[in-house]
């Protein structure tokens, strides 16, 4: 009994720590990464659908996203969502390609980014003592029914804050990681990420 609570309890503060994780994703840092447009859904004949689902999405270099709908007529439609998104730049569109040009980020936006980011970690660590309050529960219903004992209650307890002292600390240490990312200026070289699915069937 109290070895699954134990499991439980590990399992789900994974869930949060990887949560924080995909949260992250959405903050910008020295390199614009395509993550930030990640959320956004565009009008697929009348269906709320994904960019990344709808054409390529690359970042080619440290500053610039493209974005090459595998239809033409769908720009309009990915320039008036990427406006609504409200990301911080306007998309540039040539009639083939929409562009989106991020300037280097000064040294103000780091430090808000970095901000951003602790609040994350600060909700996803309140998230994990709130599994811990759970799992205390458990413990504690197993003690009213007489299932275990005082004293096991008490070693479950003491087990389950380990637990969740071991989940902070992994919080904490994923935001540091983070916040060197983001405070720490990119080397200025060329990488590129790309999203290219397979193109949707048109309706």
């Amino acid at each position: 009994m109290l070895a699954e609570i134990y499991a439980q309890t590990k399992d789900h503060m994974e869930k949060s720590i990887e949560s924080l994780k995909k949260d992250y994703k959405t903050l910008r840092t020295g390199k614009v990464s395509t993550n930030i447009l990640d959320g956004i859904k565009v009008d697929y004949y009348g269906t709320p659908t994904d960019l990344s689902q709808i054409g390529s999405v690359l970042a080619p270099d440290a500053t610039t996203i493209t974005i090459s709908p595998w239809e033409k007529n769908l720009l309009g439609a990915i320039e008036k969502a990427i406006m609504v998104a409200n990301i911080g730049v306007n998309p540039n569109n040539d009639g083939n390609v929409i562009k989106l040009f991020f300037p280097p980020m000064t040294v103000e936006q780091r430090q808000n980014t970095a901000k951003q980011a602790k609040t994350m970690t600060d909700n996803a660590k309140v998230a994990i003592r709130n599994i811990r309050q759970n799992s205390n529960t458990k413990v504690k219903n197993l003690l009213k029914d007489k299932l275990i004992t005082e004293d096991d209650s008490k070693k479950a307890q003491d087990e389950i804050q380990k637990i969740t002292d071991s989940y902070v600390l992994k919080a904490d240490d994923t935001f540091k990681a983070k916040e060197a990312e983001i405070l720490i200026p990119a080397n200025p070289v060329t990488q590129t990420e790309a999203t290219a699915p397979a193109a949707p069937t048109t309706k």
